[in-house]
């Protein structure tokens, strides 16, 4: 039906202010919400109260995690820092790392002046009186948890992660960061290394991360943590560990543990050179205990073997003993190489899935029960057999070269004492004193596959070259 004159002027009209009935209502609807959303008395929509929150309380950015963004608390005693102070500042960078070391009494003695390599100290607060209250059965324990309130109240600008540790922990800084940066620094979490002994994961809990090698708390745990753990102290008065009592209030704020593969607590005595010429395919991140184990470098003392293990660290933390194993077919040896730190020759070809055992050289940390398992991990026992028994050698330095490659080289720890293997050919591998290992220089991103290896070697010589390398995509390491 066709419109006349007078009704199609009137459907112009309608349609043409329809945009600026729209625009006015529009404009209405924004400053209602302004004034709405903004009056004290009004409960703003959950979809904006939590936009607000996660971005304004927890300082959210964008920005990649750096070094920066992480603060340590390390707790430790007057006594103990004489020698073990070593330990922290193999480590420690002054200037860059931030953080407190917190000493049960004031420093004396040969510690003052107080050295500018060690991090900043603090005397742990004193909660005598709540120790009193609540006649805590582990006073010693509540000071090591109450250091998380210390060092959150003590420094938390741009902090993303709080780091606590003890005063002989040897933290992999680098590589801290890039494994942080996976994870959501504004949701809450409770990351750590569970202990190597069975038996300390059943005492206490597998649900707990233990301290000496460091536990981590994103920044809103840590805050929550730090207004709480006055009042979880004196709800468990009964706990008497340091540890379990942190898990426990960690617990109770609704927080579950994550385990990371490179935090290790070192809960073992003796050699530990066979667990940690094994180590799981994760970035390394602490070390524990060194100071209760023998010196990992058998040449040398503990704290000479620290401070001699972080040079290789210094030049490339990713690689920091990754296992990476390859063969040389004319001789069947195999090569198990952990970078930084040792490498073994095998006079026997040897499948992947085995080598990646730990060799059983250290002792429980405690109680050796009657039956194995003793270990929260599969091991392989040492063994005479000559077919499978290594040749060990152990790093003795490192340097870059003018091929943008990493050197390390490594040397014969002792002879190895046995037949060669009659098994693969009769090819004693007992001449070799020196293997070379080179590296690219620029770091690993991707931890997803194992690097892949070449070995350069000319029957007879006393030395092994072994070029580190990125695996073929089809290929395959037996």
């Amino acid at each position: 039906m066709a419109l006349n004159n007078n009704g199609f002027k009137l459907f112009a009209s309608t349609v043409s202010t329809i945009p600026l009935v729209v625009l006015a209502s529009g404009i209405v609807l924004y400053l209602t919400s302004v004034f709405l959303f903004n009056d004290p008395n009004c409960s703003s929509p959950e979809l904006l109260h939590y936009t607000r929150f996660t971005t304004s309380q927890f300082g959210h950015d964008s920005s990649p995690t750096n070094l920066s963004h992480l603060l340590f608390g390390l707790i430790g005693s007057e006594e103990a820092w004489h020698y073990r102070k070593q330990y922290i500042e193999s480590w420690w960078r002054p200037n860059k790392t931030r953080g407190y070391l917190y000493l049960d009494v004031a420093p004396i003695n040969d510690l003052l002046p107080w050295s500018s390599s060690s991090p900043p100290y603090r005397v742990s607060d004193n909660i005598s009186q709540l120790i009193e209250e609540t006649k805590h059965v582990a006073p010693t324990m509540a000071r090591m948890v109450h250091g998380i309130v210390e060092v959150f109240r003590e420094d938390h600008e741009g902090v993303r992660w709080v780091v606590m540790g003890d005063d002989d922990s040897i933290f992999f800084v680098d590589n801290m960061v890039d494994v942080l940066s996976s994870y959501d620094h504004t949701k809450y979490y409770y990351l750590g290394g569970q202990s190597e002994y069975l038996l300390s994961n059943y005492w206490y809990s597998f649900n707990q991360a233990f301290g000496g090698a460091g536990f981590i708390l994103s920044y809103p745990l840590a805050k929550a943590m730090s207004k709480y753990v006055e009042s979880c102290l004196r709800r468990y008065p009964f706990l008497r560990s340091a540890d379990q009592i942190t898990m426990v209030c960690i617990s109770d704020v609704g927080v579950i543990f994550t385990p990371l593969k490179g935090s290790h607590q070192i809960d073992l005595r003796g050699d530990i050179s066979g667990f940690l010429s094994s180590h799981p395919k994760a970035p390394l991140m602490s070390l524990h205990h060194l100071d209760a184990a023998d010196p990992i470098f058998p040449s040398i003392d503990r704290l000479q073997s620290a401070r001699h293990l972080m040079k290789a660290a210094n030049l490339d933390q990713s690689r920091m003993l990754q296992q990476v194993i390859c063969y040389n077919r004319p001789s069947n040896w195999s090569f198990s190489i952990s970078w930084g730190y040792s490498v073994y020759i095998y006079e026997n070809i040897l499948p992947r899935s085995h080598l990646q055992l730990p060799i059983e050289t250290f002792q429980p940390w405690g109680v050796t029960p009657k039956d194995p398992p003793y270990y929260l991990l599969n091991t392989r026992w040492p063994t005479n057999d000559s077919c499978e028994a290594p040749h060990v050698f152990f790093m003795e330095k490192v340097e870059k070269t003018k091929k943008n490659e990493i050197l390390t080289m490594y040397s014969r720890s002792l002879p190895r004492g046995l037949l060669a293997c009659l098994y693969s050919g009769n090819h004693s591998a007992d001449y070799i004193s020196k293997i070379e290992v080179y590296s690219p220089r620029r770091k690993r991103k991707e931890m997803d596959r194992c690097e892949c290896c070449d070995v350069m070697y000319k029957k007879g010589a006393n030395k092994a070259k072994v070029k580190l390398r990125e695996c073929r995509v089809d290929e395959i390491i037996a």
